[in-house]
């Protein structure tokens, strides 16, 4: 029993000293693998990452009033190639054939890529770059070239795509059409309505076959990409073409810093335009910022409007109450308010006042009701609307400023000064907002960038007008205002604008920037109405930091680009059909106004010389003459083009443009 006993003892021994090698054995290979063998078998194992790839989805266009691209998605491909995968037999017969037809198209010697394709298959390489940014077309036209035909499995041609936006208008409206890119704040009507146009991405399987290098699995997506919506704004192109050359010629000539000009419809608070024009350091002008929107600044004489209506309203004055103008000049609290007619105007009513844009009248008017209890007049500006943000959905409005009585800054000079429009901060479209309201016989309306959402043909929604304030005022001083505002055209400081054929009615506006820091920098503004009886537009004007030695007043720097926009607008739609612009300025259109009519009648009839000018500027003006435009090259400026400057076009007639 004992020998029975020892036996299975030993027996047992021997097994647990197996075991015992073999946890050992097994530990020293764990060891081996993790430390001697480890970076092979780790490379292995990175060989056969996969992962699920994210497919961006095509934005949705971003259109015009008209149905004109504003922005579009663009797909670009990408032509790669597995050296691996064809057979020796389908490699050797068709890689000279394949070069040949690489060569034709992508302008390369048949060598180099010849050389190219036989050192991948050499080096096994399963992902060289063959063709980059191809077009849908130039895309279709190389997966079918030699070896490339048989696909992705059998002659290893790998197609990668990738979704870019292009804007057809190029340089014009890019701060208005804006952008929407990861981790960058969203900007202009891109940015505000990212939420219709981005769509939802879709996820392809990719498997990584070197270091950053990833290979699609199959042809097949795993979840397909869904487009987004199509925006339709209220952006009108060709109103966009005018306002932006017309403010471009004013801001080259006085070497201004800055400028942006904007065109609303009066009964809908439709944006039809909007530029923004900022100056480079090399002195060249592009769309810098949204200062339209942004920009809040005091207003000077155009924030006159509405002191008067205020004045108007709580009834201290009316149009014939008498000021005198006391040589030009008056004081408050030691700082001199003065006119810029030296010597004044002399005895002069309110509506004369407004007119010449008399400092020391309309800050009489002010001062005198209001200096015992100036609440009224800040309250009466706030029901006017005057300290609220419009609630525009794209970002970066500029807040307003209306000091109130209870602030802690408030002192004797801030009633004063509000009445002729310093102490306050308006952005342009808030000021525009207000003018619009007046042209509207007091209605104020939101200012809209947007009529609606398609998916195809199918309304996804729709954005209707939207009133801020039924009545700013009343009637009868909204008819007094109209009046006083058609005189500042007729016979006021904006005379000069002036033309027997077409009423327009505004306000000037001339006030200092950065005084505080330096004087000789000033703000040129002009905002107003169009036609004057009949109100169509509403259209406003600001120029930054003009070169004072050129000029600096409202009426010679900002109120040419408003008359040129109000004239090109009205040529083109008039309101009227009894009404007919003349084909040649009158003796009396000032010269400004001759060469307007003069490129009117060369757009409508000449072909003018279009090198050297941006393709989309050049195809708008052969397009409103009626020509059929094709455009050869991609993008750029005009090199060339078919029909020689001055030449006669006809309805429909082609022009080809080189780039």
């Amino acid at each position: 029993m004992a020998t029975t006993d020892k036996g299975i003892l030993n027996r047992a021994y021997i097994a647990a000293g197996i075991l015992l090698l073999v946890g050992i054995g097994i530990l020293a290979k764990i060891l081996h693998v993790q430390v001697a063998e480890g970076k092979k078998y780790r490379a292995l194992t990175e060989k056969r990452i996969f992962k699920n790839d994210t497919i961006p989805a095509n934005r949705g266009n971003l259109y015009d009033s008209n149905g004109q691209l504003l922005a579009t998605s663009i797909s670009k491909f990408d032509i790669r190639f597995d050296a691996v995968t064809p057979s020796e037999k389908d490699f050797n017969e068709n890689v000279g054939k394949l070069s040949d037809s690489l060569s034709r198209k992508l302008n390369k010697p048949k060598s180099y890529f010849l050389n190219k394709l036989r050192k991948a298959r050499a080096n096994k390489n399963r992902y060289i770059l063959i063709a980059k940014n191809l077009d849908y077309g130039d895309y279709k036209e190389v997966i079918n070239f030699p070896l490339f035909e048989k696909g992705p499995y059998k002659g290893g041609v790998i197609v990668e795509q990738r979704v870019v936006r292009d804007h057809p208008l190029g340089k014009m409206a890019e701060r208005i059409v804006g952008y929407d890119k990861p981790g960058r704040a969203p900007v202009g009507l891109e940015g505000a309505f990212a939420p219709y146009l981005r769509g939802s991405d879709g996820v392809r399987l990719k498997q990584k076959i070197a270091k950053s290098q990833w290979k699609p699995v199959n042809g097949a997506n795993e979840v397909e990409p869904v487009d987004g919506y199509d925006v339709y704004t209220t952006i009108d192109v060709n109103m966009q073409d005018v306002a932006h050359h017309a403010l471009l010629e004013q801001l080259e000539y006085y070497e201004a810093d800055h400028g942006t000009a904007v065109v609303m419809e009066v009964a809908t608070g439709e944006i039809k335009a909007l530029t923004n024009l900022g100056r480079a350091k090399s002195g060249k002008y592009y769309e810098k910022r949204n200062y339209a929107v942004w920009e809040a600044h005091e207003p000077g004489s155009t924030f006159k409007l509405m002191s008067v209506i205020a004045a108007l309203e709580d009834k201290v004055v009316d149009t014939s109450t008498v000021f005198d103008t006391k040589g030009g000049k008056i004081s408050y609290y030691g700082r001199n308010v003065r006119d810029s007619k030296y010597g004044g105007y002399g005895k002069i009513n309110v509506a004369k006042a407004f007119e010449v844009s008399s400092n020391t009248a309309l800050v009489q008017m002010i001062h005198d009701n209001y200096k015992s209890n100036p609440s009224d007049y800040v309250d009466r500006l706030y029901e006017m609307n005057l300290g609220n943000k419009i609630g525009l959905p794209i970002i970066g409005e500029g807040s307003p400023l209306i000091p109130h009585p209870d602030d802690q800054g408030w002192n004797g000079l801030s009633l004063p000064w509000m009445g002729f429009g310093y102490g306050v901060e308006l952005t342009p479209l808030q000021t525009l907002t207000f003018y619009n309201a007046v042209a509207n016989d007091g209605v104020m309306v939101k200012p809209r960038l947007i009529r609606e959402v398609r998916s195809k043909d199918r309304l996804v929604e729709k954005f209707d007008k939207e009133i801020i304030n039924p009545s700013i005022c009343s009637q009868e001083t909204i008819d007094k205002v109209k009046v006083m505002m058609e005189n500042v055209v007729k016979r006021g400081t904006a005379d000069n604008l002036y033309s027997p054929n077409f009423s327009m009615a505004g306000k000037t506006g001339t006030c200092q920037a950065e005084y505080w820091i330096k004087p000789g920098n000033y703000i040129a503004s002009f905002a107003g109405y169009f036609p004057a009886d009949e109100p169509k537009y509403s259209c406003i004007v600001v120029i930054h930091k003009p070169n004072v030695k050129k000029g600096y007043y409202g009426n010679i720097v900002a109120g040419p680009v408003f008359k040129k926009i109000a004239h090109k607008i009205y040529a083109n739609s008039p309101i009227k059909d009894e009404i007919q612009l003349p084909q040649i300025a009158s003796e009396e259109v000032e010269k400004s106004d001759e060469v307007f009519y003069s490129k009117l009648q060369s757009v409508q009839k000449k072909v003018p010389n279009l090198k050297g000018m941006e393709v989309m500027d050049a195809v708008v003006i052969l397009e409103n003459m009626g020509a059929y435009v094709e455009v050869k090259g991609e993008a750029g400026i005009v090199s060339n083009q078919s029909k020689a400057p001055g030449q006669i076009i006809k309805n429909g007639e082609k022009v080809v443009l080189t780039l």
